[in-house]
C-alpha cells in the first residue's frame, strides 16, 4: 500500500534520510522506531507529499507519488504536532477538514458524528478545542486523519503526552482500523506500543533502515540471550542463558538460593542493540 524506494533527504550538511527503502503491506500496522533524529518524521513528510525527496520515490497503492492531489487523498495523517484549530469546536474542526475532501451536507454531518463517537468526544463536540486535555486533542487529531476514510494512515507519535485512558482508546481505534483493512504506519518511542499493535517493525537510525521484521523475528535475530539472576546469601549472580528454563530448574535445586529472576530479551533490547545506548537529545 505504501512503498518507499531509496528515499534520501538532506538539509545542508545534515543527512536526514539516507537511501531508505521499505514497504507497508495492505492491511498491516507497520511500526517505525528510531532514536531522536533518526529521520522518522522526515520520512513521514515525504511519504505524504509534504516535502519532496532529493532522491528516490514514494508510491501509494500503485497510484504513484503523493505529490499528486488525487494520490494524496488516499492518505490520512495524524502529525506529531497537533493539526487542530483551538478556537473551533471539535465538530467544526472535523467539518472543516471534511469539506477539504469534498464532503458536504448530510454525509458530512453523519461523518462528523461518527468520528466524534470514535474519538470518545460525542458529548464534547460543541466545545472549543482549547478547552480539551492533551489526550482529548490527540484523539481528535486522529479523528481528523480519518475524516475522508482513507485506506492508508500515517500516525506520527499518536500517543505522545496522553493519559492512560486516552492511550487505551487510541489503541482500540488502531486495532479497529486494522480489522477494517486499513494500512497503518505507526511511529512511536514506546516499545510496548509497537509490540502490542504492530505486525512488523522497522528500526531506523541516521536515516537508514537497520532491521525490518515481526517483533518475534527481530528478538530472535538481535535480542541476544536471556539473563538468569540468582540471589544467594553472598550476593547476586547474573548469567546469560541459551536455555533459561533448564538453568532455572538447575539453580532451584540449590539449597542456598533465595530467589531467581529471568530476564528475556524484548523489543527494547533489540532497539538498544541496533541503535546503541548513548543518549540522543536531538
Amino acid at each position: 500500500m505504501l512503498r518507499l524506494e531509496g528515499l534520501s533527504k538532506r538539509y545542508g550538511d545534515l543527512v536526514a534520510v539516507d537511501g531508505l527503502s521499505l514497504e507497508a503491506r495492505p492491511g498491516e500496522v507497520l511500526g517505525l522506531l528510531g532514536p531522536n533524529g533518526a529521520g522518522k518524521t522526515t520520512t513521514i513528510r515525504m511519504a505524504v507529499g509534504q516535502i519532496a525527496p532529493d532522491a528516490g520515490a514514494v508510491d501509494v497503492g500503485g497510484a504513484g507519488s503523493p505529490a499528486r492531489p488525487e494520490v494524496r487523498g488516499k492518505i490520512g495523517v495524524a502529525p506529531q504536532e497537533l493539526a487542530l484549530y483551538d478556537d473551533l469546536s471539535a465538530a467544526a474542526n472535523l467539518s472543516f477538514f471534511g469539506t477539504l475532501y469534498g464532503l458536504a451536507g448530510a454525509p458530512l454531518e453523519a461523518r462528523v458524528a461518527e468520528l466524534l463517537g470514535i474519538a470518545g468526544l460525542a458529548d464534547r463536540g460543541r466545545d472549543a478545542v482549547k478547552t480539551f486535555s492533551g489526550g482529548m486533542k490527540r484523539r481528535l487529531n486522529l479523528a481528523v486523519a480519518l475524516v475522508h476514510d482513507p485506506p492508508l494512515l500515517l500516525l506520527d507519535e499518536p500517543t505522545a503526552g496522553v493519559d492512560a485512558q486516552s492511550r487505551n482508546r487510541l489503541f482500540e481505534v488502531v486495532r479497529d482500523l486494522k480489522a477494517r483493512g486499513k494500512t497503518i504506519v505507526y511511529t512511536t518511542h514506546y516499545m510496548e506500543e509497537a509490540e502490542r499493535l504492530c505486525d512488523r517493525v522497522a528500526i531506523v537510525d541516521r536515516g537508514r533502515l537497520l532491521a525490518l521484521d515481526t517483533v518475534a523475528a527481530l528478538i530472535r535475530a538481535h535480542g541476544g540471550r536471556s539473563v538468569v539472576r540468582v540471589e544467594r546469601p553472598g550476593g547476586e549472580e547474573r548469567m546469560e542463558s541459551a536455555d533459561p528454563l533448564a538453568d532455572l530448574q538447575r539453580v532451584l535445586k540449590e539449597p542456598a538460593v533465595r530467589g531467581v529472576h529471568v530476564e528475556r530479551p524484548d523489543l527494547e533490547t533489540v532497539f538498544l542493540t541496533l541503535t546503541g545506548r548513548s543518549l540522543r537529545d536531538a
